[in-house]
Formats: C-alpha cells, sequence, structure tokens
C-alpha cells in the first residue's frame, strides 16, 4: 500500500503524536493546520520552540525557569526572600503563584524521592536548598510537596535534614486531598492550604 502522506508531513505527524494528550488523528489534525498556515505563522512556531530550547536554562539560585542566571522572583525586590516554599515541579510553583498569596521566594526540586524508581536525594536539588539555608537569612521553609506517599517522604526527609537549623519549616493544610497533586488542585483549595500552613513535627 502506497503512502497517503509525503514524507515531510508524515515526519511531522510522528513528531506532533509524541505530545503528551495527542494521538495519531490529533497529530494529523495538527500537521495539516500547520501545512494550511501562512509560512510566517508556521515558521514562528518553529522560532518559538527553538528559543524555548536554546534560551530557557535553571535559575542559578531556586531551579526555576528563566532565561537569566536568577529567574524574575528571585529578582523581585518584592518578595520575602527570607520564606522559601519548597515545590517538587515547577508547574506546582505556577499553581500556587495563581492564588495570588504567594509573596516568598521558592525552591525547585525537580522532582521527589522515590527510591523504586530509583530516584535518590542526589537526583534532587535538595543538597542546593539546605546550602541556601545555610547562607541565607531565612526564618521558615514552607514544604509544598504532593500529598502523595513520595510528596510526603520527600518532605520527611528534607525536614529532618533542617531540624536542627533553628528555622521554622511548614507544610500546606490538608486542604490539598491526599494522593493528589497541586497542579490539579482549584484556587480556593489551594488558598485554604497555604493560609493553614502548619508546622512539621
Amino acid at each position: 500500500m502506497s503512502n497517503i502522506h509525503t514524507e515531510s508531513m508524515d515526519r511531522l505527524m510522528e513528531q506532533f503524536a509524541r505530545l503528551p494528550g495527542i494521538g495519531k488523528r490529533s497529530a494529523q489534525r495538527l500537521a495539516y493546520y500547520i501545512l494550511m498556515q501562512p509560512a510566517d505563522k508556521a515558521l514562528a512556531l518553529a522560532e518559538a520552540i527553538g528559543e524555548v530550547k536554546t534560551k530557557i536554562r535553571y535559575c542559578s539560585r531556586c531551579y526555576n525557569l528563566s532565561e537569566q542566571e536568577l529567574c524574575e522572583i528571585c529578582r523581585d525586590p518584592r518578595r520575602d526572600q527570607s520564606i522559601i516554599c519548597v515545590v517538587e515541579q515547577h508547574k506546582d510553583l505556577i499553581c500556587l503563584e495563581e492564588t495570588g498569596l504567594c509573596h516568598w521566594v521558592y525552591h525547585i526540586l525537580l522532582g521527589h524521592l522515590a527510591p523504586l524508581e530509583g530516584v535518590t536525594p542526589d537526583d534532587l536539588t535538595i543538597s542546593a536548598l539546605i546550602k541556601r539555608v545555610e547562607t541565607e537569612e531565612v526564618r521558615e521553609v514552607i514544604m509544598a510537596t504532593n500529598p502523595t506517599t513520595e510528596g510526603d517522604g520527600t518532605t520527611l526527609y528534607v525536614s529532618s535534614l533542617l531540624a536542627d537549623m533553628n528555622i521554622k519549616v511548614t507544610r500546606l493544610a490538608r486542604g490539598l486531598p491526599s494522593g493528589g497533586s497541586i497542579e490539579h488542585a482549584n484556587k480556593s483549595v489551594l488558598i485554604d492550604a497555604i493560609k493553614g500552613r502548619m508546622t512539621i513535627d
């Protein structure tokens, strides 16, 4: 049976199909949509993808996404630099920021501890967090990991490392459902969780 698409269209559909949530039909629709767009619009998409891959890096302080040495949040003088909110992923930071309550700075772990999957403390940015607490004037660390077994395990591990550092260690209140994730929590639930954060014993 002959190929009904050109080689370049096949390649484009194959690349779209690798995206999360994109099946074969959706990949086909996207490919034909790109084909039908004026060249400048289609190439603008390709350029934007290229810029994301070449310009974005991790903030050297908190591991947020940035195009500079420090991210916008770390550079913001209105932020309370003495409070560090620890999250697993960048998308968690975004969800918390959307509540409008967060005037602190962040630290992104880039994941959570998962020994069965081979994810150890060395695979995360935990040592960088400890160094920040040791060298900066930090009075509170808020553990905002997801309320899952892995997230709770990560919180307990990090809390144990901070136990002797004479700082307040809190976590988000359990307005967040057990087994859920920050990414899928609605704004009101996140507001309750932030306002009701508690000290970790």
